[in-house]
């Protein structure tokens, strides 16, 4: 397993005891655990659930493996909090692909977590429960083969009105609204249809109003290349035919709790933030939310043992911009800017205004080669195509100085937020004083 976890270029750690596992996990956090729940000689199972328990390492992914390939031993697993369940022979193909949409997951739930703990960092008021609404879910069928059985499981493990619809209809404008938090796609009979299904999952992935509801799609039994299809064109969860109607509830459930902790998270940084902590010109965060993020950033590097970027950006020779073509001309730019640096960074990245031409990003888990790499990229989308003025003024090219400063492996330890944009601050300049348009690195990041 090792071997297949390095060919695949993932960074691995592997141990033989628990408590081998648990002085790794608190030295080096990862971002997923193998775990053998057969092994004869320690209680895994109790182990898995001490992960889940445990704050600091409930939101690690957890894939379980070695288990016998019955509804109870995966039913077992997944009840102590794993995520999924790899039964003997393991298929390479599933587990790849297993791996890769959790820790798509996972990044998507450690962005919103830590914009969470930045708007609390910045001072606002903690966010009052509020009664949940019941889960809304839908079961998608192909044409002429419902399958009431199925439908039945469903209301009664979930304890929640399901809707049965064509798969079809899942794509017609108003005839799922309210949308659901959970389609549950019956694919387990129709392996003749796949390519039909295949498109439906990647359509209501790339849905505005379905994005962010998760899809659970069942197969036909050992089709594990369809499986890891579906999980790779964004599907959150598969569960073979022959699963019990116990472990599709399931992970149905760990879904739609997961769905409804993002929603409340997202609805908490658009709703308690906004107003607050952004630019208005632009749209981007400004330096009160980019300060206490940065430095939550910086703590996150600390404790994994990853380095993280900083850039200072400025546009070059803005202020003729305004003198010349007037303020409204100058604004414009300030936003055609912002909007090439957020169409162009990740998730998970920081951008922010902080001045009135001076721009910073942040970037988690980025070392210096990739850093420069960044920053050398974002100037070019910059100065590639020039910026409209407005109606009645010509097409103006503009360029921009970029300094960077990357903190060293200990993260935190080295390198306070403050020192960060000090050393990109500097860089900044000396990108500036060698004639501009150019991206000059830290010296002690080089």
């Amino acid at each position: 397993m090792k071997v297949k976890m390095l060919s695949a270029q993932f960074r691995v750690d592997a141990c033989c005891s628990r408590i081998e596992a648990e002085a790794i996990i608190a030295t080096n956090r990862p971002d997923l655990i193998l775990i053998n729940l057969s092994d004869p000689v320690e209680d895994h199972h109790a182990f898995c659930k001490s992960l889940r328990a445990d704050p600091a390492t409930a939101p690690i992914a957890i894939i379980a493996t070695g288990v016998a390939d019955t509804a109870k031993a995966r039913f077992a697993a997944l009840d102590v909090g794993a995520d999924d369940v790899m039964p003997r022979p393991v298929s390479d193909a599933l587990l790849l692909a297993r791996i890769r949409s959790l820790l798509r997951v996972r990044s998507a739930s450690e962005e919103l977590l830590l914009r969470d703990s930045t708007r609390r960092a910045l001072g606002f008021e903690e966010v009052r429960a509020a009664f949940e609404d019941p889960a809304h879910v839908a079961l998608l069928t192909p044409p002429a083969k419902p399958n009431p059985a199925l439908a039945d499981s469903l209301i009664s493990g979930l304890n929640v009105p399901v809707r049965v619809l064509e798969a079809a209809a899942a794509l017609r404008d108003g005839t799922i609204a309210p949308i659901p938090d959970l389609f549950v796609i019956d694919g387990s009979s129709i392996i003749d249809q796949q390519t039909g299904l295949f498109g439906l999952v990647s359509d209501l992935r790339s849905r505005a109003d379905t994005r962010h509801a998760t899809l659970l799609v069942i197969v036909p039994d050992n089709t594990h290349n369809l499986g890891a299809l579906f999980l790779d064109l964004g599907a959150d969860d598969i569960a073979m035919a022959s699963a019990s109607m116990g472990e599709i509830a399931l992970r149905a459930k760990a879904l739609i709790r997961r769905k409804h902790l993002h929603d409340r998270l997202r609805a908490t940084v658009r709703d308690g933030l906004n107003a607050a902590v952004t630019d208005p010109l632009t749209g981007l965060y400004n330096r009160r939310y980019a300060e206490p993020h940065l430095a939550r950033m910086a703590q996150q590097s600390g404790g994994d043992g990853r380095e993280f970027a900083v850039m200072m950006m400025d546009l070059d020779h803005f202020k003729s911009v305004n003198d010349t073509y007037g303020h409204a001309a100058g604004d414009r730019v300030l936003a055609q800017f912002a909007d090439r640096l957020r169409d162009n960074l990740r998730a998970i990245d920081l951008a922010a205004r902080v001045g009135g031409e001076e721009f910073l990003v942040a970037m988690p888990r980025t070392t210096p080669a990739q850093a420069q790499l960044a920053a050398n990229r974002l100037r070019r989308l910059i100065n590639c195509r020039p910026f409209d003025l407005g109606p009645d003024a010509p097409k103006l090219r503009v360029t921009v100085s970029v300094g960077v400063a990357v903190s060293g492996p200990d993260g935190i330890q080295e390198y306070q937020p403050a020192q960060m944009c000090d050393r990109a601050d500097a860089a900044l300049y000396a990108a500036k004083s060698a004639g501009r348009d150019q991206v000059a690195m830290s010296k002690s990041a080089a």
